[in-house]
Parts: structure tokens; C-alpha cells; sequence
């Protein structure tokens, strides 16, 4: 076979096996065996660039290369949709059809409105050719070799499809995705997304496409605008299954304006067991023939109409707006309502998030807000009263230094944020950083907020490495300390001398490096010595380590405060290196994924995470179709246990576990619980 055949062959392959794994949710072979193919064809690729193809699926996995957006006309304008918000703009919408095109026999297709945001596809002889975002409906930007990193999105359509080809759909964030993200960022020091369609719209527009292929993206297809065999709408959604889009079955076709408002009701409820976020329901005239009868006005297509949800509110009053500042110095603002009941939840505070949404919204002392929770999750001010105001009231605005050391706050381009510079000497940033340093997920030094605040006021932590010059006698002299309090903080300070390199180089709070991150560069580098000396260029080789970490890394290690903090850790015996033994014990667990619920007998669950990652599997946080394996101990999680019964995941005890990796020692009798039991009790 020569290598070009061969190429040809890789790529057939890689294309259907992502059609099985995004789209139709039903993988055939294993992330392990998929990885090895296409590291084939990458390699191959490499040696041989005169076959490069530009919809290979090798191309998803993005480049490092900062593009800067052009923008493109699209060929056919990208309008807007007419708003409608009661059963009464419906009834009006549906007159004014039958009024224009007479007697004529036509349903409706219903389907739901994806809250994210807008792309527009082109593919010619099946390759995509082109990605654009709406822009101003007339042109948008050129994000195409962001588009080729979602999974959802074609490269090489199959079936019987047309020559060219332009699709539309929505890029969406399902919220699992979303909500780990936002983790991700917390933990970094960065500040979280207000709602899936904001870290959707900030992800597709990341310079680097290798940035993008990192976050959990979706496309949702729903309209083609070129001319295809179909005579309606429904039908070039099931068209475009058939070519490996992404089209959800949700979409209805409904023959009355009643039938339109059932689905509606339907939804309103339905959607919140959807992966990802919808606002509202689209009504479109099914018949291509009565759409092209009915045109358009300049914005708006004259055979559609959105109906939007309600997003459930509530109404309170501003009492003050606080400005919290972060272990990274990020200056946020909260506001403090009177207590009000939103969505079963007293609220008491919500987010303002930063300076530009204050400007906005023009928030007063005393003003009368509206607040939802964004993403049906975060408490937002989302609008005022303006009404209610009282005249004499003055607008806020954002403070200019920190509230806490009163540093001049500085804003970095391209940023919404404004951060605190004075880390070394700003208490917050500090006690954020000794917090973060002392959590379970790090060092597990046992302690709580309020004693690290007395530890600091008493002048007995400057930084998180004087906790190893702690001595008994410093702790027993402080309130609310007694004698076996004080020895079991000593205790825990010594244990932590143990804790594994990985999550050292975590607690110690380098910007943008979260526990995954952590545990790649530790697995590459094996010392904190190797990371300080790596080039820029050894660091961003490493899997899933950007330029934005990498510089990190760099900026962290040439503060020679840093180095002195790394200094006395090495010299206080803290792990700075890996050990022998923390390599890979097998590759028994190769391309199988983990969710975690419940709590063992042998080991804890981080312990039970460090042995599925030593023995190649991978750890995720929440149940889906590509899941492998639901590993339950004793009270195991109900929805995740549900999940994985829905999507056919095989759960496995604690025993079982064990047997799978021939783990002997652990395979004495537990008391093991059963899973059985547990599932009959659900129903």
C-alpha cells in the first residue's frame, strides 16, 4: 500500500469514527485505538506535506499560530428572527401567513432556540471550506480553523449531498462542560463564565485554535439556506443527518397554531433535562415553495418567528456592591440585596461580574434590580427599574484601587478584569493563596479559613511555606486552640511533607495551572527544577500546555520571591520531584474512562482516581454515552447512577475494580453494597 493510499485510507476511517463518536454518540472503538490511528496518520501527514488536506481529521486538533479574523460576506445574508413572547404574537404571526398565501394547505416546523452562537458553514464537493460567525448578517468573521476543532462539525460530509453546500447552526457549551470549565478557571485564578452562550461566543473567538480544540464545544445544525433536493425544512433536517451533521431529533412539524403552542408548553419544561441551553422555541413554515412566496423584510425572514422563554426573575433592592478580591488579585463585583426567593433559592447576593457590566446596567445605591440566574445557575443583576429610582441617587462606579491594600488597579488588554498588582503585600491575595495551597485537592493540611486569618494576624504565615516553621508552641498560645488542636494542625502540616510533586506543583498557585495541568507537566518534567529550566518552547510541546501557561510558568519562576518560596519547601522536605514508583503501572486501563460516586473501603477516592490514571484510564467528573465505566461505592450518587443506567454504562464495584486492574491485595471481601438494591430503590 503506498503511503497516499494509506493516508486516504487513515482519513476514511478517523472521519467515520468521528461521525460515531460526536454525532451518533456510539463509538466503535476505543479513545486508545482511535488515538493510534490518527498519531499514524499525523506522522504521516508529516512526512509526506505534498498530500496535505485541509479537512483531514487531523486538523482538529488546532495550531498554536495566532490568526488574526478576517471578515467574509456571506452568501446569504444572515438575518435576524422576529421575537414573539405570548400565545397573542403567535396568533398575529399565523394571521398574517394565511393572509398572503391564501388557502393554501402548510404546517409548521417547531424546533428549540439553541442558546449559543451563530455559524455558517460552506462545503464544496463535501470538504468544509469555510467557517463564518453572523458579524452584522452581512459579513462575519473567518473562524475556520476554529470551527475544524469541534468535534460536532463535519470535515468530509458523506451520502448523496449537494456540490456546494451552506448550513447554519448554533456552537453551543452543554452545561457539563461548561460547569467544568468554569471549575477549571476558578482554580487557576481566573474569573468564571457567566453562562454557557458567554464561554461558547469567548472560545470561538481564542486566537489560537489549539486553545479552542481544548474546550467542550458543540454544533447544533438547524437551516440550510442553498438549494438542496428537499421541498421542506423538516425534510433538509433529515437531509442533513444523513451527511453527518449534528441535527437533534427535537424538531416537530405542527398543523395548527394550537399544535405550535403545545410544543412550546411542552418544552418549556422539558429543557431543563437538555445537556445544554435553549431560550426559546423557532416556528419556521415548513414548505421551501411558501417560504420563497412569503420573502423576507430587510431584517427578518417573513416565514419565521422565535417565541422566547421567560427566564424566571425576581425583583429586590441594592443595598451595596462589595469588591472582592481574588487569590490572583481579580477585583469582582458582588452585590448585596434584600433576601428574595428565585427559582426555590433565597438570594442574598449576585454578581455584578466586572466593570463593563456595571456601566451597562448604570446601577445605583438603593435601586430596585431584577436578578436571574445565569445559566439557570449563577445569581446576575440582569436589568433596573429605572422607574422605582430615586432622582437624586448617583450612578457607581468601579473603584480605582484595591479596597483591600489600596494598590492603583490595572486592567489587562484584551481583558474585562481588573486585578490588584501588588500580590506580595495585598492580605487578601495572600490568605487566597495559603487557602488554596492548604485544600484537599493540594498539600491537605487540615484548617480552616478562619485559622489561617488568626495564623496571619498573629504574624505567623507570610506565605504558605512558613507553615512548615510552625511549631507547636506558635499554635497553642492562640484562641481556640487546645492541646490536641495544636498537635493535629503539626500533624497534618508534617503529613503533607508526603503529598505526591503533582499536587504541590498545584498548591502552589502558579496563574492558569489546575490539578490536570498539574499532573501533565509533572509526568513530563518529574521535578519542579526541570519545569523552572524548560524553555518556552519544551514547555508549550507539552499535551494541553498553551503559550498563556507556558508564559505563566516562565513569569512565576523568574520572581526570585518565587524561588526562595520553592527554596524553603525543598528544604522543609515537600516533594519536588516525582518518585520511581509514581509511573504508569500498566496500560491495563488504555482509552477507558471513570466517573467516581460513592466512597470505598480501601482506598479514598482521590487514592481510587491515582489508580485508575496509573493503569491508563482517565478520570472525568460527570456520566456520558462515551463513559466506560461508572465505578460505585457505598452511596453512590442516584442521578449518576440513573445516567449511566439510561445510557447502558456498566457499573462496577469496588471489588471489581480492583480485579480488573489485578490489584490482589485489594481484592479481600469488602463490605461491598449493593448495587442492585440501590437501583430498585430509584423506582
Amino acid at each position: 500500500m503506498t503511503p497516499l493510499e494509506r493516508i486516504t485510507e487513515l482519513r476514511e476511517q478517523l472521519h467515520k469514527h468521528n461521525y460515531n463518536y460526536y454525532v451518533k454518540h456510539s463509538p466503535e472503538i476505543s479513545d486508545f485505538e482511535f488515538d493510534k490511528l490518527l498519531k499514524e496518520l499525523q506522522d504521516l501527514e508529516q512526512q509526506h506535506p505534498e498530500y496535505f488536506d485541509p479537512t483531514s481529521p487531523t486538523q482538529r486538533v488546532g495550531s498554536d499560530l495566532d490568526t488574526n479574523f478576517t471578515q467574509e460576506v456571506h452568501e446569504y445574508p444572515m438575518l435576524s428572527l422576529a421575537n414573539s413572547y405570548s400565545m397573542e404574537d403567535l396568533r398575529e404571526f399565523d394571521t398574517k401567513i394565511r393572509r398572503i398565501i391564501g388557502d393554501k394547505d402548510f404546517s409548521y416546523t417547531c424546533e428549540l432556540k439553541y442558546d449559543g452562537v451563530s455559524i455558517s458553514l460552506k462545503y464544496v464537493d463535501g470538504k468544509l471550506t469555510r467557517a463564518l460567525t453572523r458579524g452584522d448578517g452581512i459579513q462575519g468573521d473567518n473562524i475556520t480553523n476554529n470551527a475544524k476543532t469541534i468535534g460536532t462539525i463535519p470535515l468530509q460530509l458523506h451520502g448523496n449531498y449537494p456540490q456546494e453546500l451552506e448550513i447554519r447552526g448554533e456552537v453551543v457549551m452543554p452545561r457539563a462542560g461548561f460547569n467544568a470549565l468554569n471549575e477549571e478557571r476558578i482554580e487557576q485564578g481566573d474569573q468564571a463564565f457567566a453562562n454557557p452562550r458567554n464561554a461558547a461566543s469567548g472560545s470561538l473567538k481564542l486566537q489560537s485554535s489549539k486553545e479552542v480544540a481544548r474546550r467542550p464545544l458543540q454544533a447544533n445544525m438547524y437551516y440550510i439556506p442553498s438549494e438542496t433536493q428537499a421541498g421542506s425544512h423538516f425534510e433538509n433536517l433529515s437531509l442533513a443527518r444523513s451527511w453527518g451533521f449534528n441535527v437533534p431529533e427535537l424538531s416537530e412539524r405542527c398543523k395548527t397554531i394550537d399544535d405550535v403552542y403545545a410544543f412550546i408548553e411542552k418544552w418549556d419544561t422539558k429543557r431543563k433535562d437538555l445537556p445544554f441551553d435553549t431560550d426559546g422555541i423557532v416556528i419556521k413554515v415548513d414548505s421551501i415553495a411558501l417560504q420563497n412566496e412569503l420573502g423576507m423584510t430587510a431584517k427578518t425572514p417573513r416565514w419565521a418567528i422565535a417565541f422566547k422563554f421567560k427566564a424566571e426573575q425576581a425583583r429586590t433592592k441594592l443595598l451595596s456592591v462589595d469588591f472582592q478580591v481574588g487569590r490572583q488579585g481579580t477585583i469582582t463585583p458582588v452585590a448585596n440585596l434584600e433576601p428574595v426567593l428565585l427559582a426555590g433559592t433565597v438570594i442574598k447576593r449576585a454578581s455584578l461580574y466586572n466593570a463593563d457590566q456595571m456601566q451597562v446596567l448604570g446601577i445605583r445605591i438603593n435601586d430596585y434590580v431584577y436578578i436571574e440566574k445565569g445559566g439557570e445557575i449563577i445569581p446576575k443583576v440582569v436589568s433596573i427599574d429605572t422607574e422605582a429610582r430615586d432622582e437624586n441617587s448617583q450612578p457607581l462606579h468601579f473603584i480605582t484601587h484595591c479596597p483591600e491594600c489600596g494598590a492603583e488597579l490595572i486592567r489587562m488588554e484584551d481583558e474585562a478584569n481588573y486585578y490588584c498588582p501588588n500580590s506580595k503585600n495585598c492580605p487578601p491575595q495572600i490568605k487566597g493563596k495559603i487557602e488554596h495551597f492548604v485544600g484537599r485537592e493540594a498539600m491537605d493540611i487540615a484548617l480552616a479559613g478562619a485559622t489561617i486569618e488568626q495564623l496571619f494576624n498573629a504574624g505567623l504565615l507570610k506565605n504558605a511555606a512558613d507553615f512548615y516553621s510552625l511549631t507547636y508552641n506558635d499554635v497553642i498560645r492562640l484562641d481556640r486552640f487546645a492541646e490536641k488542636s495544636a498537635k493535629n494542625l503539626i500533624e497534618s502540616i508534617q503529613k503533607s511533607k508526603t503529598i505526591p510533586f503533582h499536587k504541590v506543583l498545584y498548591a502552589i498557585g502558579i496563574r492558569h495551572i489546575g490539578k490536570t495541568s498539574a499532573k501533565t507537566l509533572a509526568k513530563k518534567f518529574h521535578s519542579m527544577e526541570a519545569i523552572q529550566n524548560a524553555t518556552l518552547e519544551e514547555l508549550q510541546e507539552t499535551e494541553d500546555i498553551g503559550e498563556t501557561i507556558a508564559l505563566s510558568i516562565q513569569q512565576f519562576f523568574s520572581d526570585n520571591d518565587n524561588i526562595l518560596f520553592i527554596k524553603k519547601l525543598q528544604e522543609n522536605g515537600v516533594q519536588l520531584a516525582t518518585k520511581e514508583n509514581t509511573e504508569a503501572s500498566s496500560s491495563t486501563l488504555a482509552g477507558k474512562t471513570f466517573v467516581i460516586s460513592g466512597t470505598f473501603q480501601k482506598h479514598s477516592r482521590d487514592e481510587m482516581k491515582d489508580l485508575i490514571e496509573s493503569n491508563g484510564g482517565k478520570n472525568v467528573s460527570s456520566v456520558s454515552k462515551s463513559t466506560s465505566y461508572l465505578l460505585a461505592g457505598e452511596g453512590i450518587g442516584p442521578s449518576k447512577l440513573e445516567k449511566a443506567q439510561t445510557f447502558g454504562i456498566q457499573i462496577i464495584s469496588e471489588n471489581e475494580f480492583y480485579e480488573m486492574i489485578g490489584n490482589s491485595e485489594a481484592q479481600e471481601k469488602t463490605a461491598d453494597t449493593s448495587i442492585q438494591n440501590q437501583q430498585l430503590s430509584l423506582f
